[in-house]
């Protein structure tokens, strides 16, 4: 059934319709449980299959009113998952949909482990092996993602979730709403989470693949210090220094860290999209394929940053996230005459920026106080 009740082409029988007016709700197959989340346009809800009680599941109820507008994000994220069928045991599986008057269904895998600074924050011992196999996991389910024609472009902490609350979990990558398959058309809207976006987006030049492992560059750069490569009080500035590449591994909190882990972020961080790590290479960089990767535990440095710099008030985070939003929204109509009719359709805006608010961040280096 198509979504949001978009007519379908195909004509239907009267008997087809019938079929389908018959066909079964989402409450007829799940038990609704707790709320696991919000967002800003969806509530996510533990579902018991009632085929089999001891199987459970993530239900992300998306309300149509709010989503109104944005119906293609949902569409895309939707079409990506299911037409490629991205199964990789690193990317959340999409299951079921269902629809009805004022609801979308997404029926999803359940991942139960958290978001992935939490549990950094949480650890007793954290490490550069640690970091590397993190970055692994993600490099490996990106490239299988590239592999198949799809880019992400939204690649940011807070879509990445462990599976289970085990010691040894698996990290998943979630959230497919604004991504893209190469196959249909030029890339060329500023879309995506400001701080995790590469330069030739903000360059307004076309782009591909090249933007995800730019963003898993930031990641990276982010779990080994607990603070961002990029920060500017002044959003123009912040860009400006993303556009340039302009970071530095500061001094004290980069002393204990490998020269491996240093240049494994130079070569994912290159402006030169030419020259630039693909995932295929970054996976067989030393630090993440070989010895590299040190085991002193900093987890007391980096943890105590990110403290500091991803938890903040829940307003202050939505107020700036809207903001942001906005710049990157007027960026991306500055380009509309260059792009192509679907991309046009690219919307900045995604719920867990607004919910999280992760592009509220302090430097190391200023002296700020959190709420």
């Amino acid at each position: 059934m198509p979504l949001f009740g978009k007519k379908d082409s195909t004509k239907k029988s009267k008997k087809d319709s019938k079929e389908q007016e018959k066909s079964p709700s989402v409450e007829d197959k799940y038990d609704m449980k707790d709320v696991l989340g919000t967002g800003a346009f969806s509530q996510v809800r533990l579902a018991q299959s009632k085929e089999d009680p001891s199987v459970m599941f993530a239900i992300k109820i998306i309300d149509k009113k709010a989503l109104k507008g944005k119906e293609d994000s949902l569409e895309n994220e939707i079409k990506v998952l299911r037409s490629f069928r991205l199964k990789h045991p690193n990317i959340v599986q999409l299951l079921e949909t269902y629809e009805d008057k004022t609801r979308v269904y997404l029926v999803m895998e359940l991942v139960t482990g958290g978001e992935l600074f939490d549990r950094i924050v949480e650890k007793g011992s954290y490490t550069e092996k640690d970091a590397a196999d993190l970055m692994r996991q993600v490099l490996e389910a990106v490239d299988y993602m590239h592999d198949q024609g799809v880019v992400h472009r939204d690649l940011k902490p807070e879509n990445l979730l462990y599976y289970s609350p085990d010691e040894d979990s698996k990290i998943m990558i979630s959230d497919f709403g604004l991504s893209k398959m190469e196959d249909s058309g030029i890339m060329a809207t500023a879309c995506g989470t400001p701080g995790y976006v590469a330069p030739e987006v903000l360059a307004q030049k076309p782009y591909g693949k090249a933007v995800d492992v730019w963003s898993i560059g930031v990641i990276s750069y982010i779990l080994l210090c607990g603070y961002p490569p990029f920060y500017d009080e002044n959003d123009a500035n912040l860009f400006a220094q993303i556009l340039k590449g302009e970071f530095e591994f500061d001094s004290p909190y980069w002393d204990d860290i490998s020269d491996s882990a240093k240049d494994f972020i130079r070569q994912l961080m290159m402006v030169d999209v030419d020259r630039r790590f693909t995932c295929k290479q970054a996976l067989g960089h030393p630090w993440i394929s070989g010895n590299a990767a040190s085991s002193k535990n900093i987890h007391g440095t980096v943890s105590e940053q990110l403290k500091k710099n991803f938890a903040k008030s829940r307003w202050r985070q939505l107020m700036h996230a809207i903001a942001m939003v906005h710049k990157m929204q007027r960026l991306a109509l500055c380009t509309s005459n260059s792009m192509d009719i679907d991309d046009k359709k690219c919307s900045a805006i995604q719920e867990n920026d607004a919910d999280n608010g992760s592009n509220q961040l302090t430097s190391p280096q200023v002296s700020t106080t959190t709420d």
